[in-house]
């Protein structure tokens, strides 16, 4: 585990895997951290790979910025975070929110993609709704803390039916929420709610992409992931079967693979 101070906040990060590797830039989604990713991190070192795993300010073990953390915050920090460890170009993957935080990268930072992995995300601008939605959560969450959200939310992160099909991930994930600090998932939730619209950024992507969606998602459904892939005719869409919101935590083997076979094409 190591840390750095990226922008008035301190970043606990992990660095896995040869320098050398092909770097890999993973970005968790709320209200996670980065040990979500560790299925993925150990199957990306083994493979040769170099693995950046962060927890996102106000997140994990980083230290919280309360009031209100835009996209383009966590995408900044996760430039300095890459200035630090010496990486000027990084395969950048997200998952729900961080894979908004992977195109708000591409959005601020075009250079430093050498390819997007965009996990169970969507593209357009928040919705007048929704944002109503987020901000009287974030003040939910404030008020009551996390562990009422993280029962409710639990059978939609993960398909329904792997809450009792997969027990160990469901405690994993019902865990890390819980861990999670109010303030910082409101301050998240806040800059969420003013997100832009990023299906232009994607349009204009160059950059190979490969977009991947659990079958069963009821957040993102697999419509959200063939609509990206339509805005970028290069990429590959890759749908697993029998997960929810959280593939790579659901079924890691067939996300595992998805990855490999995609980074194996940037040689």
């Amino acid at each position: 585990m190591n840390s750095v101070t990226v922008r008035g906040a301190t970043i606990e990060y992990d660095d896995s895997g040869p320098s050398a590797g092909l770097p890999v830039l993973l970005i968790h989604g709320h209200p996670f951290n980065r040990s979500l990713w560790a299925p993925q991190v150990r199957a990306l070192t083994a493979a040769g790979h170099r693995v950046v795993a962060p927890d996102l300010r106000g997140y994990g073990r980083s230290s919280v910025t309360p009031g209100k953390v835009l996209l383009a915050d966590f995408a900044d920090d996760l430039a300095a975070l890459l200035d630090h460890v010496g990486v000027e170009r990084a395969v950048v993957g997200g998952v729900s929110m961080g894979g908004q935080i992977a195109m708000e990268f591409q959005l601020g930072h075009p250079d430093r993609v050498r390819a997007l992995v965009l996990s169970d995300t969507s593209a357009p601008a928040e919705t007048a709704e929704g944002k109503k939605f987020r901000n009287r959560l974030a003040d939910r969450l404030l008020a009551e803390g996390m562990d009422g959200y993280a029962d409710e939310v639990i059978d939609r992160m993960l398909a329904a039916y792997n809450v009792t099909a997969l027990p160990d991930v469901a405690a994993r994930v019902l865990e890390m929420m819980r861990a999670t600090d109010p303030r910082g998932a409101a301050a998240a939730l806040r800059g969420r709610a003013e997100r832009p619209d990023y299906r232009d950024v994607l349009a204009a992507v160059k950059a190979p992409v490969l977009v991947v969606v659990g079958a069963d998602d009821v957040y993102t459904p697999v419509a959200e992931a063939e609509a990206i892939q339509g805005l970028v005719p290069h990429s590959t869409l890759v749908v697993v079967d029998r997960a929810g919101h959280l593939p790579g935590a659901e079924r890691p083997e067939q996300f595992n693979r998805a990855l490999l076979e995609f980074l194996a094409t940037l040689g």
